[in-house]
């Protein structure tokens, strides 16, 4: 006996209707924790002027390391082009993430933006894998390095890199997909100045073994920040408990709504980024069927004020008419 008809008409995102509500209804995916105060096509020329100023960078230190024969510039231009790429993929996610559902896409477009920063993270392991390998190369084969020319270009990029971080930082704050491209420009501006001082120490002293040392310490600082940024997206994706919510405190607030007897088959995720949901079968006290409507409004008050959860899909059961033998977590 479950009351589907009642929770749909409270809220109008009652039930499943949330997709079409929740996702085509913000239509940006997740621009949209500054979507209050910024059109979220405006942050677009900053990330295209960005992408420019990349791919522009990248073709002059490929061309410097190779006249140079600095393999640490190489490598901060193999970093700047999957900086570039990174902003192309972001650029091309945030204008998915804004279309709104449909009936291919129920719940919208806006995990665009997870896929694009998951997609950037592993490019980054794979370029500092590369960088660790011939770092290591070079060392058993050490080659002779220019000094200034390293340091000339690596100056410029420096300049570059921090014109472009400065343009994605406050994007940064509020979108997964953003960070993974800003993560890749502050990784970039390390880079650079470690290839001023590899370059300075060869004109000073002739140490060309500090070329892929810092090579090496480019690829270390890269897998370090991958390391710590991947996990998010990976969650998102496989549908996890939000990192910020703990799945016993919102079951308790939910158990302890007047009314309600129990609450199982419960799942928590995030929809997208900035967009957690609950479903779950909610067990009503014997008697109190007449105040279904109630309860259900006062778990759905819980969920959104305590826990910031706006899409919530409760089916009620009876006292009477419970399943048999639920699980709290998955299918009893």
């Amino acid at each position: 006996m479950t009351d589907k008809t009642a929770e749909h008409d409270h809220d109008g995102h009652g039930g499943h209707d949330h997709g079409g509500h929740g996702h085509g209804g913000h239509g940006h995916g997740h621009g949209h924790h500054h979507h209050h105060h910024i059109d979220p096509s405006s942050g677009d020329a900053r990330i295209i002027g960005a992408v420019i100023a990349n791919f522009a960078l990248t073709i002059a230190q490929i061309i410097g390391g190779i006249l140079s024969g600095s393999l640490a510039l190489i490598a901060d231009a193999l970093h700047n082009m999957s900086d570039a790429m990174a902003l192309v993929i972001a650029f091309a996610a945030r204008k998915i993430a804004r279309r709104p559902a449909s009936e291919q896409m129920s719940f919208g477009y806006g995990r665009a933006e997870v896929v694009a920063a998951l997609i950037n993270y592993v490019t980054l392991i794979i370029v500092a894998l590369y960088l660790v390998y011939e770092g290591i190369m070079r060392f058993f084969e050490p080659e002779p390095v220019a000094g200034w020319i390293m340091v000339i270009i690596a100056g410029v990029a420096l300049v570059i890199d921090l014109a472009t971080a400065a343009l994605t930082y406050t994007m940064a704050k509020t979108s997964m997909n953003i960070r993974a491209a800003f993560l890749h420009n502050v990784a970039d501006a390390l880079g650079s100045v470690a290839v001023i001082v590899a370059g300075t120490l060869v004109i000073l002293y002739g140490w060309t073994w500090v070329d892929p040392l810092v090579t090496l310490m480019i690829s270390a600082y890269i897998l370090w920040h991958v390391q710590m940024e991947i996990g998010g997206a990976i969650r998102v994706l496989m549908l996890g408990t939000p990192g910020h919510l703990d799945f016993n405190e919102v079951v308790g607030a939910v158990r302890a709504v007047p009314g309600v007897t129990d609450v199982h088959h419960v799942h928590l995720w995030q929809m997208q980024e900035n967009d957690s949901a609950l479903d779950a079968h909610v067990i009503i006290d014997e008697g109190a069927w007449g105040q279904a409507d109630g309860i259900k409004a006062a778990i759905k008050d819980v969920l959104k004020g305590k826990f910031d959860i706006g899409h919530s899909t409760l089916e009620l059961e009876c006292a009477h008419h419970a399943c048999d033998d639920p699980q709290l977590i998955g299918h009893g």
